[in-house]
């Protein structure tokens, strides 16, 4: 970084050496096929030199027009519409699953048991004793393994963890998450997709969006040991997508937990669906000894940062923190400081750190969530389930 101007050199490092490459087979072509498949071609010449290459091997999906189409759209070498097909080809190193919560245990399974690493999607399973069962399977295959919790990889919340593991902070009191989304209200005619079917979802708003901020509660505060919870369907009866007649939607549309953390902090966590007018919120604040932070996703680039005793009280509060300095967390591989980058960078800090870790044999986590943090996500899921069917507060224990 220059000294006068505060810019990272753009251009980055030389590469002194050709990066190897990984052959990727991915399930699932629609909203998050797109998204990992946007950040594995940015890959080779954002995060230069980039630990590997991905080389986009095959694609798999149920329909084979729209699945060819996205083979040709996206780059893929070839495309499956059995996912077994797929696992058989031996080019395919990494196994990425972005597939619906149903498709999620057998396939990474059986990518593990051909010696595969593998990337599944968020939440890992339908239930704890599903992910403890892929759990298990990555962990005998010896293969590495992460779930896609992707918002560990904003660098605002990476930030927010190094100062945290600092000491920075000092004690944490409180951890308050809320994730809020509209699009399945009652004016948007929504039919009964599979996110409203537990047999193949698993549950709603709890694993659709809680997943996120339980696994984040967890990265940045540590673990959870009981939660007591509410949960509500406000719509229950949805018309079928082939128009055959009605289903019952039996998932949570929204739910509510108060949660206690090992460490003793308290917390409260929120996610709903319900939510006019938030299309993608996610707020995050923490309460400690030293200092408050506050995050939002829709101004994902910033945090809200008081420090305790920094000024005389009379002129204390909070201070915005632009997150784009070139030594903040993945800065050096983008813009220079002030221009800000958004949600689908993610997924390209995300894959190139599994990337690094598959090539050089680094450890997934405890930066990247492993199919163990995904099993404990679960969980908590099912502990919060249990504690709005019961009315009781429920301990949280792991096998």
């Amino acid at each position: 970084m220059s000294k006068e101007t505060g810019f990272t050199a753009m251009a980055g490092p030389r590469a002194d050496r050709e990066a190897p490459q990984v052959g990727v087979g991915i399930l699932g072509y629609a909203f998050m096929g797109k998204a990992h498949t946007n950040a594995y071609k940015k890959i080779p010449y954002m995060m230069y030199p980039p630990p590997a290459i991905p080389r986009l091997v095959a694609i798999c999906g149920r329909d084979e027009e729209a699945v060819a189409e996205a083979a040709r759209r996206y780059g893929y070498e070839r495309a499956y519409t059995d996912w077994r097909e797929m696992l058989a080809d031996d080019r395919v190193q990494l196994f990425d699953n972005g597939g619906p919560n149903n498709v999620h245990a057998e396939p990474c399974i059986a990518a593990a048991q051909a010696g595969k690493h593998v990337l599944c999607e968020k939440p890992l399973a339908r239930s704890a004793q599903e992910a403890k069962g892929m759990r298990d399977a990555v962990e005998k295959a010896g293969v590495k393994h992460m779930v896609a919790f992707n918002y560990r990889f904003v660098p605002a919340l990476r930030q927010t963890r190094e100062l945290i593991e600092s000491g920075a902070l000092g004690r944490i009191y409180h951890f308050r998450a809320t994730y809020q989304q509209e699009w399945v209200m009652p004016h948007y005619d929504l039919p009964r997709i599979w996110r409203l079917d537990k047999a193949v979802a698993g549950s709603g708003a709890l694993g659709d969006l809680g997943a996120h901020i339980i696994d984040l509660a967890r990265y940045l505060v540590g673990e959870v040991v009981s939660v007591g919870a509410l949960t509500r369907t406000f719509v229950d009866e949805r018309p079928l997508p082939d128009d055959s007649g009605t289903g019952k939607v039996d998932v949570d549309d929204a739910f509510v937990s108060v949660v206690a953390f090992e460490n003793g902090a308290i917390g409260t966590l929120e996610a709903t669906r319900f939510a006019a007018g938030s299309k993608n919120r996610q707020v995050i604040e923490i309460n400690a000894e030293k200092a408050s932070i506050r995050f939002n996703m829709e101004r994902m680039n910033e945090l809200r940062v008081f420090w305790v005793g920094e000024e005389p009280r009379e002129t204390q509060g909070f201070h915005d923190v632009l997150v784009t300095e070139g030594y903040h967390p993945w800065w050096e591989n983008w813009w220079p400081h002030g221009h800000i980058i958004g949600w689908e960078h993610t997924f390209v800090h995300e894959l190139s750190h599994l990337l690094d870790c598959i090539v050089n044999d680094r450890d997934v986590g405890p930066y990247g969530a492993t199919f163990e943090d995904g099993y404990r996500a679960a969980v908590i899921c099912d502990a919060i389930l249990e504690s709005a069917a019961s009315r009781k507060q429920v301990d949280v224990t792991y096998d």
